[in-house]
């Protein structure tokens, strides 16, 4: 798919593409910001090579697709609340968020999607993977499709209880009386396209 200078070229057959022939350090004129959001729709996840953005311009790129998302969980940038760190020293052999999940499915309303910038990566390892909830769907038996109709999920932040300790479990009630846990379709329908996908995962679904 091409807009002008944008690149949109698929990685796979279930998700995936890449979009070269844009600097995401300026603003998206809006017929570059509809091809990202085409893509993102169709393909799931859009990967951008090369880019070197400040914390103030990570964040007015997210902003050009809606508000933002604070996470409640993760250590912030410094004077940046909007930007969640990611951060592995080389002793911590523990990786970040391993089970296949999707960001934020504990909110009342989701997010569009998360927005992961690296600045240092490890020369081997340490990959983010991704996976069509469109596809698992889709490979499901007609039967099963039947089964799982109009079934709700439990979705709770519960891998990130842990983090309080007995000093903090004020702090955590309020967390679950400002932001009670939601119950979402077993199976959505994407707003843009209309096909189906499976909207569950283990590490936040009960």
């Amino acid at each position: 798919m091409r807009s002008n200078t944008i690149d949109v070229r698929p990685l796979g057959s279930a998700v995936g593409a890449e979009i070269a022939g844009l600097d995401l350090a300026e603003p998206l004129a809006p017929p570059a910001l509809a091809t990202v959001k085409g893509a993102l729709a169709e393909h799931g996840v859009v990967f951008f090579r090369d880019q070197s953005l400040t914390e103030t311009q990570h964040i007015a790129l997210a902003r050009q697709f809606g508000n933002i998302n604070v996470n409640r969980f993760f250590a912030h940038a410094e004077g940046y609340p909007e930007i969640a760190l990611g951060v592995k020293e080389p002793h911590q052999t523990r990786n970040i968020g391993g089970g296949w999940h999707t960001d934020h499915s504990y909110d009342q309303i989701p997010a569009l999607g998360s927005m992961l910038y690296a600045r240092a990566i490890p020369p081997l390892g340490g990959d983010t993977l991704f996976a069509s909830m469109r596809a698992a769907y889709r490979g499901l038996s007609a039967r099963m499709k039947q089964h799982i109709h109009g079934m709700e999920a439990h979705h709770d932040f519960k891998p990130w209880r842990p983090l309080f300790g007995h000093s903090d479990r004020a702090k955590l009630r309020k967390l679950e009386d400002d932001f009670p846990n939601p119950w979402h379709p077993v199976v959505r329908v994407h707003p843009v396209t209309g096909r189906r996908v499976l909207y569950v995962n283990r590490q936040f679904c009960t």
